[in-house]
């Protein structure tokens, strides 16, 4: 079995968002969307499902975002917008 990023998506309450996206990259994600349904038994998952984890992973992931986010030591941390304030 192919071993992706990404793993189960979660069904949780999602904030609409209006993106466009390349030709190539909606069937790209389509394809991914293939794959991660045939490895979790569920059948193809919308490419509109995937970009919400696929950013998460990417900004997780990003350390350079991580430190800039930290800022200069002693200042407060931006809220993420998941509960903090």
């Amino acid at each position: 079995m192919t071993k992706l990023k990404l793993g189960p998506i979660p069904d949780d309450k999602p904030v609409k968002l209006t993106v466009d996206v390349p030709a190539e990259l909606h069937r790209d994600l389509i394809a991914y969307g293939e794959l991660l349904g045939r490895e979790s038994g569920r059948g193809p998952i919308e490419p509109k499902k995937l970009v919400g984890p696929m950013l998460e992973r990417f900004i997780a992931t990003d350390r350079g975002f991580a430190k800039a986010r930290r800022g200069p030591r002693g200042a407060a941390k931006a809220p993420s917008g998941r509960g903090e304030a």
